[in-house]
């Protein structure tokens, strides 16, 4: 993941999903991969006039694989990497599918201040990771067959009855790849961002429509 050397007021990682069980490496051009790049760069396009900037986390394999939870020690280590270049900027976490999970057990770490797990793979209560200081916003299709939109709502209630700001965003109909209405999904992604991440709402400078 590359990263400037300049200090903005935040930064987000994006956190693309994989496999329960994969040691194959993970490549820039695997759909999981693809998926979030287009993502990556619509937070980019939204959130760079409020001086947030946004980064994609590159994983070593394509699973989580059980114990050894591969992609959390990745996206770790790109963490620290912000935190040395950047100082102690606000971070916001952005995972679809296992990378929900991943951002699960990365909210706990410094400056940490928001969350958003789009289609969340949360097999293991994972939701309960997310601490009462952070912000939550899990967004899921009705229509997904690959990860359970009730154990999302649920898991969301659980973390609003621990004094998480936790919100559970369903969009009819939609499926777990991010497909039905993709803007749809940018925008609440990249709106709960600005608002936790840059509450003033104030762009930092130059002309914007």
């Amino acid at each position: 993941m590359e990263i400037a050397s300049n200090r903005p007021r935040a930064h987000v990682l994006v956190l693309p999903g994989g496999k329960p069980v994969s040691t194959s490496a993970a490549r820039p051009w695997h759909l999981s991969a693809l998926r979030m790049t287009l993502l990556t760069e619509s937070l980019r396009s939204r959130l760079s006039m409020y001086d947030i900037t946004v980064g994609q986390v590159r994983y070593t394999y394509r699973g989580w694989n059980g114990d050894r939870m591969s992609p959390v020690h990745d996206a770790l280590r790109a963490l620290d990497e912000v935190h040395r270049r950047r100082g102690d900027v606000r971070i916001g976490l952005v995972g679809h599918s296992m990378g929900g999970r991943v951002a699960a057990h990365l909210a706990a770490q410094p400056g940490v201040g928001a969350v958003v797990a789009l289609a969340p793979w949360w097999p293991e209560d994972d939701g309960a990771l997310v601490p009462p200081e952070r912000r939550l916003l899990v967004v899921h299709g009705t229509a997904d067959t690959w990860c359970d939109p009730r154990v999302s709502a649920v898991q969301t209630a659980r973390a609003r009855g621990r004094g998480v700001d936790a919100q559970f965003r369903p969009l009819a109909g939609g499926g777990h790849f991010l497909l039905t209405k993709p803007g749809w999904w940018h925008a609440v992604t990249a709106e709960f961002l600005r608002e936790s991440l840059a509450p003033a709402g104030r762009p930092t400078g130059g002309d914007h429509v």
